[in-house]
């Protein structure tokens, strides 16, 4: 690893260009340092390869799942030292990766992203770096990761990885504002040993578990309220990644515009542009974008977590997000015997059936020629305008687009619609009815 983090380093050195005095003004501004970053060719297929599937599913998984209460719970008032001994009882015997990748492309996602290590700091997967792992510290001793890596590549669907810059079990991890009662030595502090610690990791997954599509990283947020902007020496991990897997993308859940060296833009539980739930105030940037959400309320399992979004809420919300030209990337959170819970299963099934019928209209467009409208979006592939009637109670729905219309017709059916052009230039499409199913879709053929 060391060779390669070395190369890496070289690389970017020689790519960069930073100054002390660039430096010193970044940390004044509180964000990262920033260098000429210039995505290569194979960063920019995977781009576009990501941006055409539109549609991955979120897997957070990890020893938390024996609590049964969310991926967060150590963060809550247990003692690592306490918490940790759950390894020793975990046993996912009902864990099949073929079935899980199965259901998952059944239902039209194109991709996972799998939580290797989340802040709690147990490693889903067979690393030398730390026993704290399933192989080593479970009497499961079964690499999941490595299973559900081979599972993706059989099945065609793209694998990225979650990988948490917060460790609240490590002495060496820098504490933020998270994790400080879980009993780790704050005098043992050291971060050179931990970054190290961290690149070893990605080293591995990079180069153990075949193609990795994307590095999810998460955590940033955890020091975004340190007197002394913290440094995380973002640029030489990325220039790591990047050297490891030349077509990798990476993307940080930080909630900031993204730095040079991410190739995706991430939003968590809203639309980009939208910050209901206070962590997606960030300006939509250039580069692919997605929305991160839940199927529940939780990310991690949680036993009293029952409240799933019914289907037609789930599909509305992917259409939304395609209309914004961005991908959604639903979570499940697996139960502790290593199984989905049932009404993931459930959702994951009715929503291939919608995608299978309508993904052609998802799968592969761009952002629509108008933003959202209280009835509904569009998406576009080329000459063909996707319009997605949402919620409406008239039949009459008027399109606010000025483009030229040669055609009008029921994806579905292809029954002809009629429509009218008004005297703003925009158009009104005469439906038969008013529609009441999920999403009803007319196809225009325009100029």
């Amino acid at each position: 690893m060391k060779k390669e983090l070395i190369t890496a380093l070289a690389v970017l050195a020689g790519i960069s260009g930073i100054s002390a005095a660039d430096i010193a003004e970044k940390r004044e501004a509180k964000t990262e340092p920033a260098y000429c970053y210039i995505p290569t060719s194979d960063v920019a297929a995977s781009q576009q390869e990501f941006s055409n599937d539109r549609f991955g599913i979120f897997l957070h998984w990890g020893i938390y799942s024996m609590f049964a209460q969310g991926e967060w719970y150590l963060n809550y008032g247990p003692l690592h030292s306490e918490y940790s001994k759950a390894a020793g009882g975990f046993y996912p015997a009902g864990f099949d990766a073929e079935e899980w990748i199965s259901a998952i492309k059944d239902s039209g996602a194109r991709y996972i992203t799998f939580t290797t290590r989340h802040h709690d700091g147990f490693s889903m997967y067979d690393t030398a770096e730390s026993d704290y792992n399933i192989v080593d510290a479970t009497p499961f001793k079964r690499d999941v990761l490595k299973e559900l890596s081979e599972a993706c590549q059989r099945n065609d669907i793209k694998l990225h990885l979650y990988y948490s810059h917060i460790d609240w079990g490590r002495d060496d991890y820098p504490k933020g504002r998270t994790g400080n009662t879980t009993g780790c030595d704050s005098l043992k502090t050291d971060w050179p040993h931990y970054f190290d610690f961290m690149n070893r990791q990605l080293t591995e997954l990079l180069t153990n578990y075949g193609p990795v599509r994307c590095i999810w990283f998460d955590g940033w947020w955890d020091h975004d309220e340190d007197e002394t902007p913290f440094d995380w020496q973002l640029n030489e991990q990325y220039a790591l990644v990047h050297s490891l897997q030349p077509g990798c993308l990476i993307g940080n859940n930080h909630h900031q515009t993204p730095y040079p060296g991410e190739d995706i833009q991430i939003f968590e539980r809203d639309l980009p542009g939208e910050n209901t739930y206070g962590l997606s105030g960030q300006a939509i940037g250039r580069l692919p974008l997605e929305t991160c959400n839940t199927m529940n309320g939780m990310w991690g399992y949680k036993v009293k977590d029952t409240d799933y979004k019914d289907t037609r809420t789930l599909v509305q919300y992917l259409v939304k997000t395609a209309g914004m030209g961005a991908n959604l990337l639903l979570n499940i959170g697996p139960r502790p015997d290593g199984k989905l819970p049932d009404q993931s299963l459930a959702r994951l099934k009715e929503m291939g059936e919608w995608m299978r019928a309508n993904g052609e209209t998802i799968y592969g467009t761009t952002a629509g020629d108008f933003p959202a409208t209280d009835w509904g979006t569009s998406t576009r592939k080329g000459n063909r305008l996707f319009i997605h009637v949402l919620d409406t109670d008239t039949a009459d729905i008027v399109v606010p687009t000025t483009v030229k219309v040669k055609s009008a017709k029921e994806f579905a059916t292809g029954t002809k619609v009629k429509f009218t052009r008004n005297k703003d230039n925009t158009i009104t499409l005469h439906l038969n009815r008013i529609p009441d199913e999920t999403d009803h879709i007319v196809e225009l053929e325009t100029v």
